[in-house]
């Protein structure tokens, strides 16, 4: 018989509170899902029914409609036909998550009194908001300072903050920013800025410099002879100013690769960054050079060489076709996490591949790394490049 019972009832209230529908600011008296014996239940298990709704009429902090009905041999009785949650104590109470609405309560109170817009969050976020519990008045410390230093052109570091470090900032940028943007005036936050790794910029903190790591495959071109062989880290400002004596530029993910790519006239060798192409953009010499970027061949390299182009649209791939890709299958491998973006910028070969390695039509989530793949194929490559100078 699938009667409700107070287990089940109180598992109802429990995924209430798992949705957030308890704290916060709440819709109450919620009716309860109650299956209730049909009439036929009624006729032959009636002292199951009477147990049933005695156990019904046992519960505390729920109410209960009752109604009539008459047995044939037991006369006039009354049985529970719904059931309701009146408020949010009865709800709390139900579930013993009285603790954590003391400590909500608390949060809230003092939310309200020294910043009431972030009560919206509160109600919407509230089982974010006891996760975040211990850490909640630093928050608030944080949007306070913010508020009376709005772009303040400094590292994060440099906050004179008691108790919050820059640490603690970094760990929490997500919700901060999400308090930020509700407190702060629009003209102290940068739009264009999106997304946690972007924090510092849209709040006016100063970056990190970006660093671009790259080697000369002349020496001659070398600004410095110092510099000939030097495998050099700058900022992202040094390496626009560099305009370099060369030509044609190599970017390749590979570190041991970026480190063994052979001399080359008027040529240089930048180790890549992922999809952190953004130090290379401010480089205006880099359109006036021919552009090779060489990343493994699997969906998240096409991306990556996709991104580039967003900066560089003239950039050619190297070593990322099928010719290369089918030569290496005795090493292909598995890619944990492909992409299924559409990648506009691709040539019509490379999306083909990109496609047959997107859809599985090679086999499943196929791969081969840049360093798998023979050093002799990059110097032929290379040689070719050279040739048609």
């Amino acid at each position: 018989m699938k009667w409700s019972t107070p287990p089940e009832l109180r598992q109802q209230v429990q995924r209430w509170w798992n949705k957030g529908e308890i704290l916060g600011n709440p819709a109450f008296p919620k009716r309860l899902t109650l299956k209730t014996p049909t009439a036929t239940e009624l006729r032959d298990h009636f002292e199951a029914v009477r147990m049933w709704s005695q156990q019904l009429r046992d519960m505390p902090y729920i109410r209960l409609e009752i109604r009539d009905f008459r047995h044939q041999v037991f006369g006039q009785n009354t049985l529970p036909d719904a059931a309701w949650i009146d408020d949010v104590a009865s709800a709390i109470a139900l579930i013993g998550k009285q603790k954590e609405a003391r400590i909500f309560g608390q949060i809230f109170a003092l939310t309200a009194a020294r910043q009431p817009k972030l009560l919206t969050w509160l109600n919407k976020r509230p089982l974010r908001t006891l996760e975040i519990a211990d850490s909640w008045e630093k928050l608030l410390a944080v949007v306070d300072w913010l508020l009376a230093h709005p772009r303040p052109a400094i590292h994060v570091r440099q906050m004179d903050i008691s108790g919050v470090h820059s640490k603690f900032v970094e760990a929490n940028r997500s919700v901060l920013g999400e308090l930020l943007d509700l407190v702060l005036p629009a003209e102290a936050i940068d739009n264009a800025a999106t997304g946690s790794s972007q924090f510092n910029r849209r709040y006016g903190f100063l970056d990190k410099p970006e660093r671009i790591r790259l080697r000369w495959l002349d020496p001659a071109c070398a600004p410095l002879a110092a510099f000939a062989c030097s495998d050099l880290t700058v900022d992202a400002a040094t390496f626009a100013r560099l305009s370099p004596a060369v030509d044609r530029i190599f970017v390749t993910e590979n570190e041991i690769n970026f480190l063994a790519f052979p001399p080359l006239p008027n040529a240089l060798v930048i180790f890549g960054a992922g999809y952190g192409f953004s130090a290379l953009a401010n480089a205006d010499w880099l359109h006036d050079c021919k552009i090779h970027y060489w990343g493994d061949i699997d969906t998240h390299g096409f991306a990556i060489l996709n991104e580039l182009r967003s900066h560089f649209p003239h950039v050619q791939s190297l070593l990322m076709d099928r010719t290369t890709m089918f030569s290496g299958k005795a090493l292909w491998t598995e890619e944990l996490t492909p992409t299924q973006r559409e990648l506009p910028r691709l040539a019509p070969e490379e999306r083909e591949l990109y496609d047959d390695l997107r859809d599985n039509r090679l086999g499943k989530n196929l791969r081969l790394e840049q360093e798998k793949i023979p050093f002799g194929d990059l110097l032929l490559v290379l040689q070719l490049i050279a040739v048609v100078r």
